[in-house]
């Protein structure tokens, strides 16, 4: 064994190990700190010093709609089965499948016939001639109050109706029906009709329907159905022209019971439209707000301004628990309809040992301005609230089961059919039977769905009777009588609590 060669061996070794693993070593770092973090993917760790990236976020001009667990198809099939399902007329509030609905649907042959969602401005007709002869169809006119099946806007665009769907989707019918519903636009030129050609529990696909102002009057959007689908309306204005909506401001609170110590008192941002109204008096119920005055208009422009909500004055003996006098409501919250409300919390100030506060208490007056910002002396509404625990609130009357719409017997509705159709010149025809029910603002109604409406409404024959006295439609009043001479007074259709043998002779000396 020789020293030397043992020597010589030793460095050798070393170099022919070493090398490479320092190669290896220096390539990791070179990696680490010049390539792309997404090669690395996970692996990848900062050190103690530097501050991590925030995940990726998209483009602040859009919004991403929320994403739901799928459904299965049993309860698919539930949830339309029960979107379809005749209500007698009545307008249902229900939440299917995490949306909340107002819905009324229908079986329509060839008569054609009319959906109506009870205090909300929004209906569907069917006109005449649209079903075929021998069939009938269901239908359904769905108010959607799921905020996430809104289009997806950028913030030059506003929404200014609700969501509508009227169903089942994609029904097509020989004759066009017309779809009715509010805007808030300020002005109609500037709204554009979107609608998505998908079922309501797909994901929406919402493309423009015509030009903007095709479909909109002064406040009103009407729409003539090739099929049936998802349909809304955006406002757009102009480049250059201001875009504006008009909102209503709401005040819900509860009352104000005797040593009542905390009061809450809740501000809406609508949008100008019936069935916004009716959303915020629904969220209310469950904490027993009740709306407290009338609503009240402001202007509201897409200038971005975020809303200032600021509490200017509060009466003796309450103060604010709140840490701010002054709340903000993000302008798309508004501008995109999002139905945004704003509350504070006022509390009694505790009595000192020599001073009685409870005669001033037992009251409260509340007043607030609300602006957007930037523009509060350009346009400021001034809100004002009082309650007193000696008023009385009207309670809430209890939910019952309506009853079943009662119905014309067939012979007579063709009759009174045939007598309201023909157009008069004076008006006095079934235009003049809508108006005397409360639907003159609905245009283009044949005498078959107003009549059908009235049915819908638990209309009595001696109601309608003394209608068509009303009207002096004398003809259409004898044909009620002459009927109601050779039936039983104990239908239901007949009179509502055997009224009619009382006034009888009456309505004889009136004819």
């Amino acid at each position: 064994m020789c020293p030397p060669e043992s020597a010589l061996q030793s460095p050798q070794f070393l170099l022919l190990v070493g090398i490479p693993v320092v190669s290896t070593l220096l390539l990791v770092q070179c990696l680490r700190w010049h390539c792309p973090r997404w090669l690395l993917g996970p692996c990848w760790k900062p050190d103690s010093h530097e501050e991590p990236e925030p995940p990726s976020s998209p483009p602040p001009e859009f919004e991403v709609p929320g994403h739901c667990v799928p459904a299965t198809l049993p309860e698919i099939a539930a949830f339309y089965q029960e979107l379809h399902t005749p209500t007698q007329g009545h307008t249902v509030t229900r939440q299917l499948m995490n949306k909340l609905l107002v819905f009324s649907a229908r079986e329509v042959d060839h008569r054609g016939g009319c959906l109506l969602l009870q205090d909300t401005g929004i209906s569907l007709l069917i006109p005449p001639g649209a079903v075929a002869l021998g069939r009938q169809e269901r239908v359904s006119l769905i108010l959607v109050w799921d905020l996430s099946d809104a289009p997806l806007l950028s913030r030059t665009q506003g929404l200014v109706s609700p969501v509508v769907a009227c169903g089942p989707h994609g029904a097509s019918f020989l004759k066009p029906c017309t779809l009715t519903f509010k805007h808030c636009a300020q002005q109609p030129g500037h709204a554009r009709t979107y609608s998505s050609n998908t079922s309501l529990l797909d994901a929406k696909a919402w493309r423009p329907l015509g030009q903007p102002g095709a479909h909109t009057s002064l406040d009103e959007c009407r729409i003539q159905l090739s099929h049936f689908s998802l349909y809304t309306c955006v406002l757009e204005a102009p480049v250059g022209q201001a875009a504006r909506k008009w909102l209503q401001l709401a005040i819900f609170c509860s009352p104000l019971a005797p040593g009542q110590t905390h009061l809450q008192l809740r501000v809406y941002f609508l949008n100008n439209t019936p069935c916004a109204l009716q959303w915020a008096v629904t969220n209310e119920q469950p904490h027993g707000g009740r709306l407290r005055g009338p609503c009240q208009l402001f202007d509201f422009t897409g200038a971005r301004g975020d809303q200032c909500l600021k509490l200017k004055y509060i009466s003796e003996g309450w103060e604010n628990v709140d840490d701010s006098s002054c709340q903000l409501v993000p302008h798309l919250h508004i501008w995109h309809g999002k139905c945004p409300f704003r509350s504070f919390c006022f509390r009694r100030k505790a009595a000192n040992e020599n001073e009685d506060c409870s005669a001033l208490t037992n009251e409260i007056i509340v007043t607030m301005h609300t602006f957007q910002d930037g523009l509060e002396t350009k346009y400021m509404e001034i809100l004002r609230f009082q309650a007193s625990e000696e008023e009385s609130w009207a309670a809430p009357p209890p939910v019952s089961q309506p009853p079943s719409c009662n119905r014309l017997p067939p012979e007579l509705f063709e009759q009174l059919r045939m007598l309201l159709e023909p157009h008069s010149i004076t008006g006095n025809d079934w235009r003049r039977l809508a108006s005397h029910l409360g639907l003159c603002a609905m245009k283009i109604r044949p005498a078959a769905a107003i009549l059908e409406l009235f049915e819908e409404q638990n209309g009595s024959l001696l109601e309608l009777h003394c209608l068509m006295t009303s009207m002096e439609r004398l003809d259409c009043a004898s044909v009620i009588q002459s009927y109601l001479s050779t039936t039983p007074h104990s239908s239901p259709a007949v009179v509502h609590n055997h009224v009619w043998e009382n006034q009888h002779l009456e309505l004889d000396e009136k004819l």
